[in-house]
């Protein structure tokens, strides 16, 4: 972490984590307009930085291979997820990026636990995973639809009151297993204001080329806004670890919610600090023999030693 781009990067972030052990208050604590004093000009810049960094260290995490980060996005709709992975990651190599969008859960899921469908799509070791929704649905979504918890074919037992403090407990020691097995996990959520969110709707309503992103079901989802707040709260108290913390990505400016995230990314990166392979002396051995073989191959490189080539007169 000596590398000054990291430090600047972490007290750019440091506002925005959810300190493992805190209580917190989403409201009160995390502001959607927040911005740190920047322009829209400057953070159009920064974005630049931000993903010639990731384009950086996401080369040398693939080239190493034995470490992978899984970015976990959490919000309310029309926050910007889909927006901010597209602009986050406009310079990676795709090859090494692997997106998952969980929606409602297939009956081969729900004849699984709740986390088997999530472990299934984890990213290989040198990839980036991103999950569109993760399994914090599972204490978000079901938590506010209890119908939702019923369909999972639990038992009597396992639906008691005691079922939502049970799957902090486990998300957190599933994370913790994911950290001891050479992931990076990365929670980021982005904060909407409910009256950003409501002029994004409408402006998906008024635009013929947005209707298709809006849904009545978006407007239905919104009277939870309340209970959705309450769940969010509770959820980032209970789950941010030092293995896994959370950050609160300030999203009523999309500009800005974009700097965060590949902040947050790249900074999780550099502290992975990968490497390029380097090779043993034997390897290099076959290197070298290997380019002589390709040397002799060269335009020219036959020729005799009076300068002319075997062809000359």
């Amino acid at each position: 972490m000596a590398d000054e781009r990291a430090q600047r990067i972490a007290r750019f972030i440091e506002p925005l984590r959810v300190a493992p052990g805190s209580t917190v208050d989403l409201a009160a604590d995390f502001d959607p307009r927040y911005k740190a004093d920047l322009t829209k000009d400057k953070g159009i810049a920064l974005l630049a930085e931000g993903v010639e960094v990731l384009a950086e260290f996401q080369a040398r995490l693939a080239a190493q291979d034995s470490r992978s980060v899984l970015l976990c996005l959490q919000a309310m709709d029309a926050a910007g997820k889909d927006g901010t992975i597209r602009h986050v990651m406009s310079g990676v190599n795709p090859q090494g990026v692997r997106v998952s969008s969980f929606k409602v859960p297939s009956d081969e899921e729900l004849d699984h636990d709740y986390l088997w469908r999530y472990q299934c799509r984890l990213p290989r070791r040198g990839e980036i995973g991103i999950f569109n929704r993760s399994h914090y649905e599972e204490v978000l979504v079901v938590r506010v639809h209890p119908e939702y918890l019923r369909r999972q074919r639990l038992p009597d037992e396992s639906r008691d009151p005691d079922v939502w403090a049970r799957r902090y407990r486990e998300i957190n020691d599933w994370e913790r297993h994911l950290a001891d097995n050479g992931y990076s996990v990365v929670k980021v959520f982005l904060n909407l204001s409910k009256e950003e969110q409501r002029r994004r709707f409408l402006s998906r309503i008024d635009l013929p080329e947005k209707n298709w992103k809006f849904s009545t079901a978006d407007v239905r989802e919104r009277r939870h806004w309340d209970a959705y707040q309450r769940a969010f709260s509770e959820m980032l108290s209970a789950t941010s670890t030092e293995w896994a913390p959370w950050y609160v990505v300030p999203a009523d400016r999309k500009w800005f919610a974009r700097i965060c995230a590949a902040a947050v990314l790249g900074h999780a990166l550099m502290e992975i600090d990968p490497q390029y392979p380097t090779v043993g002396e034997e390897a290099r051995k076959d290197l070298m023999t290997a380019r002589r073989e390709l040397e002799r191959e060269a335009p020219g490189a036959r020729s005799g030693r009076d300068g002319h080539s075997k062809h000359g007169k």
